[in-house]
């Protein structure tokens, strides 16, 4: 692998407070990891010249003089369902006319219809749609992305559905983290037979998945239209049995107790939380649980309770930003779109919103040590960006002002090929 010198970049490395900027800073990378971050005078006062490589002591080295450019830890999106079949474009014009998402889904429609679809598609078709969202994230400047389950519903489905996604990292540069999601709504040929299911989930489904190697943690959905909270807790029980960490769809459309559910569990995060109470935000800072805060679902089903923000910060709870990707509730392949919603719909600061989808969403999947932020011994990965500050990231909507990638110490361009490295300089 080769050992790359970027020079004349500003370089926000989220190492602390705000953007914790170094203006006019070089990075070296080596072995694909971070070996310095460092301001431009302390290498060479000569700034990019081709004497630079022998001003550290070293040679050949790929020097690349980033010319102001705006250089931040990539971003990571820690919540989305990327691997489903079908559309539910039918039941976002019901909701236009005012039926709400919990009538639609007792009705047979949300989450169950989108399991009809993705039982019903091969693993062919599953992979391409996966990959059109996926390589919509690459584009905006995304390296690692976590992927749930949840739209298969049974053993055989559920597990195909992890496997899939991990294929992704095949013929992608991508880093995926997936997350089994048995416990996402309760399947037709459950009816009526709730604590059978979590029963197969607890039995079959996690033991396999995690003998299989194909799940990093289980999720659950602990709420009006999911599952109780002693239901979880159960299959919470399981996950730790086999070495799993856990994750939570909490208090989204009530307060089922989710957040103190998490935090009982040390869980990673409590994903949603509009409902959680101060008592279950207090448990959540005291474990080290991270709030990931959806605005896309809270955008696109009209909901009108907002996550409680301000109790987050009074309590230093950490908070992650993610797509939430999904066909019913937040159709949304765009994680930078999600930051501006953040700022916008919730309140977040530009410096909270880029922290959301880089250091903090690291944290939420459990890879701080490893990305995240710009740290030395960390992965290198990058995004370099076509703007002059971090807020401009959150400020537009539509726009696409990524230059290129850097995963794992290769360049990549935002069409998702590698950049050729030219002879030392």
């Amino acid at each position: 692998m080769d050992d790359l010198l970027f020079v004349n970049a500003r370089i926000a490395t989220l190492r602390g407070a705000r953007y914790a900027m170094v203006e006019r800073a070089a990075m070296r990378v080596s072995g694909g990891r971070i070996a310095w971050v460092r301001p431009m005078e302390q290498i060479d006062s000569a700034g990019s010249q081709p004497e630079l490589p022998s001003a550290t002591g070293e040679k050949d080295i790929q020097v690349f003089d980033l010319q102001g450019a705006l250089v931040t830890p990539s971003l990571i999106d820690c919540h989305t369902h990327l691997v489903y079949a079908g559309s539910r474009a039918g039941e976002f014009e019901m909701r236009l006319k005012g039926v709400s998402y919990e009538e639609i889904a007792r009705a047979g429609g949300g989450i169950l219809a989108t399991v009809r679809a993705t039982r019903a598609a091969t693993n062919s078709e599953l992979r391409a749609l996966a990959c059109v969202r996926l390589e919509a994230l690459l584009a905006e400047g995304v390296t690692t992305v976590e992927i749930k389950s949840g739209y298969g519903l049974d053993i055989e489905n559920e597990l195909r559905c992890l496997r899939i996604a991990r294929s992704l990292v095949a013929d992608h540069p991508v880093s995926i983290v997936t997350t089994l999601l048995g416990a996402h709504a309760l399947p037709a040929e459950f009816k009526g037979r709730a604590d059978d299911y979590i029963d197969q989930v607890c039995r079959e489904m996690i033991p396999r998945a995690a003998a299989q190697g194909l799940a990093s943690a289980v999720d659950g959905f602990c709420d009006t239209v999911g599952f109780s909270r002693e239901q979880v807790e159960r299959v919470f029980v399981a996950a730790r049995l086999h070495g799993l960490r856990v994750k939570l769809h909490a208090d989204q459309l009530s307060n089922a107790g989710g957040a103190a559910l998490a935090a009982q569990f040390a869980a990673l995060s409590a994903d949603h939380l509009e409902y959680a109470d101060e008592a279950g935000i207090a448990a959540l800072a005291a474990a080290g649980t991270v709030a990931v805060l959806l605005p896309g679902a809270f955008y696109y089903l009209r909901e009108k309770r907002l996550p409680p923000v301000e109790q987050l910060r009074a309590h230093a709870v950490p908070m992650a930003i993610a797509t939430d990707c999904n066909p019913g509730t937040s159709p949304l392949s765009s994680l930078l779109t999600a930051m501006n919603l953040a700022a916008v719909e919730f309140g977040l600061s530009a410096a909270e919103c880029l922290a959301g989808v880089t250091r903090e969403a690291a944290r939420a999947l459990g890879v701080l040590a490893d990305r995240g932020t710009l740290d030395v011994g960390k992965s290198c990965d990058l995004a370099i960006w076509n703007v002059e500050q971090p807020a401009a990231l959150v400020y537009s909507l539509g726009s696409r002002p990524l230059h290129e990638r850097v995963w794992r110490g290769h360049r990549w361009s935002t069409a998702g090929t590698p950049i050729a490295v030219t002879p030392p300089v």
